[in-house]
């Protein structure tokens, strides 16, 4: 059973910008892809961006391209997701999510863990 642990969340004023880390407790094939999810209050969880063992990457909606980045570093089973140019209505809870395979999926019956969540909150 492979946990995820998600750090890094705050409160940050708008334009600044955050790191968010998971830390995978095993590496096996069940994190081959390593994605984030987010959800704010009111809506459904959606996909941010997703990673490949081999570092390819995909982002999900257009509002986040160009101000987010996805990564990992395989030798500590961490993926990360550099947010830059924080805006208000990236206000969520930030999750990591992991899953087998070979492909990034976007919609969350996809993947087979998931982590507690990280709170992100933009607010002057």
């Amino acid at each position: 059973q492979v946990q995820l642990v998600e750090s890094g969340g705050g409160l940050v004023q708008p334009g600044g910008s955050l790191r968010l880390s998971c830390a995978a407790s095993e590496r096996s094939s069940s994190t081959n892809i390593m994605a984030w999810f987010r959800q704010a209050p009111g809506k459904e969880r959606e996909f941010v961006a997703g990673v490949k063992w081999s570092g390819a990457s995909a982002s999900g909606e257009d509002s986040v391209k160009g101000r987010f980045t996805i990564s990992r570093d395989n030798a500590k089973n961490t993926v990360y997701l550099q947010m830059n140019s924080l805006i208000h209505e990236d206000t969520a809870v930030y999750y990591c999510a992991a899953r087998s395979g070979q492909a990034i999926v976007t919609v969350v019956r996809g993947y087979d863990y998931w982590g507690q969540g990280t709170q992100v909150t933009v607010s002057s």
